[in-house]
């Protein structure tokens, strides 16, 4: 690679991916020529993008588009294996990286920190960030949701010791289909915990949980595994013997709940209130402090840091609140993200009677098989809710589920369900507020559902 960026080209084929367009701002702050292209580009790509003009000024894929002079080109997982830009980059001989490649390629003489994890990988990664930041820490990362304080989710320079990387085990690119997080070859790997998504990816639990365990087998010498010992297949993994790797298990971290307020119970620091609740976040503090503390941050400053930590970007996302109601949006699409959500709300605020609404939007939550994997996992609610569109399943090309499916993959009798927004809107909206939170669950929208205005009505007419 050329060691001066203001004489590099690059080229991002799917340059729209959440990571890929943070990849592609980062190295054009750098100093780098970045060209990209994409077939469909959505919010918040198109508008970050186009703040740095690097917004294609046409979708689709223009072969002219790939030089001789390019350095290299970066090739997004949405891009297909017979691409035309991919094509003439192989026929002209230039280098192509997946973004993971990549990454690892630019932090060769970093040690490298992954966090992994079938859910809470992202609020972890961002707790360390947090923590790193508060207290001046030089560091890189590539993290998966925005954070506050941050303003771009990748960060790559020559003097930074450490490189903090959310890794995922899905396919690295079309053209190989290595977990992402074994490109990265960290020194230190965390996982969160395992439970079976992607049902179109991993077609069974095995195949699935296989892909942590060559993570855990991959760790060097002197290198660490840290993870949740409450997992029961993750801590037959984890404790596996592997010579002179450390093997750190963690746990629910210590606390109490007072007013709707969580504070962590420490041992030498006291007493310290955070801003984040739930036994699944309570984990995510936990395995972040690990990790910390192998980086060198001490308790002290760990526990001054966390305190201030607010979230990650619609990770049990606060979208309002009054005296008496708060109405919340988060990520969770995935059975056991769903699970873990709903009880830590309903944990938190036990008075409160709790309206949960989940969207079924993914190829495995929309798929017949896979559907059973949801029992019971909206138990906590008080009032039960279901949303998919029958579009939605078209599209992914899947076989149609009925609400009586649905109804039966819950385990829940009063299961309220809903195929149309509007319906959705105003069934929240009749509803009676008064000592209620609402909880929004999905990877989606809801079918455009404005979320905001309906918090904001929902609070002016409680």
């Amino acid at each position: 690679m050329s060691s001066n960026p203001s004489l590099s080209k690059i080229h991002f084929i799917s340059i729209g991916g959440s990571v890929m367009h943070n990849l592609a701002i980062e190295l054009h702050l750098k100093g780098y020529i970045v060209t990209g292209s994409d077939d469909e580009i959505y919010e918040p790509s198109a508008s970050r993008l186009a703040k740095y003009d690097l917004l294609p000024a046409v979708t689709g894929w223009f072969p002219e588009k790939i030089t001789s002079d390019l350095e290299s080109v970066i090739l997004g997982m949405h891009a297909r294996q017979d691409n035309p830009e991919l094509a003439k980059a192989k026929e002209l001989g230039i280098k192509v990286y997946s973004y993971p490649e990549y990454i690892f390629e630019q932090s060769q003489s970093k040690q490298r920190v992954v966090i992994a994890g079938s859910h809470g990988k992202t609020t972890t990664t961002s707790m360390i960030l947090h923590v790193l930041k508060y207290h001046n820490r030089v560091f890189n990362y590539l993290v998966g949701a925005q954070i506050e304080g941050f303003d771009n989710m990748v960060k790559l320079s020559e003097n930074a010791p450490v490189i903090i990387i959310e890794g995922d085990e899905y396919f690295t690119s079309p053209l190989d289909h290595t977990p992402k997080f074994m490109h990265y070859q960290p020194h230190i790997a965390l996982i969160s915990g395992i439970a079976w998504d992607h049902f179109n990816v991993f077609p069974t639990w095995e195949s699935y949980v296989k892909q942590f365990e060559l993570l855990a087998d991959s760790l060097p010498k002197a290198g660490a595994i840290i993870f949740d010992e409450t997992d029961d297949m993750l801590d037959v993994i984890g404790q596996k013997d592997r010579p002179d790797v450390a093997s750190i298990p963690y746990n629910v971290h210590p606390n109490k709940i007072e007013n709707g307020k969580t504070i962590l119970l420490t041992a030498d620091q006291g007493e310290v209130p955070v801003l984040v609740f739930g036994n699944h976040n309570m984990k995510n503090i936990s395995g972040a402090h690990a990790v910390c503390e192998r980086l060198g941050i001490t308790d002290e400053e760990f526990y001054k840091a966390i305190q201030t930590f607010k979230g990650a970007s619609k990770r049990l996302e606060l979208l309002g609140s009054s005296d008496t109601v708060s109405i919340y949006r988060d990520f969770a699409h995935a059975p056991s993200k769903v699970e873990a959500t709903t009880a830590a709300l309903k944990q938190q605020y036990p008075d409160r009677q709790l309206v949960a609404c989940a969207e079924l939007h993914t190829f495995s939550s929309l798929n017949k098989l896979f559907l059973k994997q949801y029992r019971r996992k909206l138990t906590a609610a008080d009032v039960a809710i279901v949303y998919y569109n029958p579009l939605t399943i078209e599209h992914k090309k899947l076989e149609p589920i009925s609400e009586e499916d649905i109804k039966n993959a819950f385990k829940r009798d009063d299961l309220h369900i809903f195929t149309s927004s509007d319906n959705l809107n105003a069934f929240l909206r009749s509803l009676t507020w008064k000592d209620s939170n609402l909880l929004l669950m999905s990877s989606g929208t809801f079918g455009d559902l404005d979320m905001k205005s309906l918090a904001a009505d929902i609070l002016e007419n409680q």
